[in-house]
């Protein structure tokens, strides 16, 4: 009885870890936070949009742990001619 009580809660525990690496889709996505992960924000962030035909742009720095980075998915603006 004991280990079932104790798988169960393991189990609750475990749905709230939260994200455990980059997360996204064509509008944006979040990258858990850590000054190493800072450094490459940009590069996961853009290796989703790509896949998208899209380019990223880092819309939140949250610098804590448990916190996130915030991106979003954006189209090229085109260029005006004149």
């Amino acid at each position: 009885m004991k280990a079932i009580l104790l798988a169960a809660i393991g189990l609750a525990l475990a749905s709230c870890a939260g994200v455990s690496g980059p997360k996204g889709n064509d509008t944006g996505g979040i990258i858990p936070w850590s000054p190493e992960n800072e450094r490459q924000a940009l590069w996961l962030a853009d290796n989703n949009c790509r896949a998208y035909s899209k380019y990223a742009r880092i819309s939140s720095i949250n610098r804590n742990y448990g916190d996130y980075i915030g991106y979003v998915c954006l189209f090229e603006r085109p260029r005006r001619r004149f």
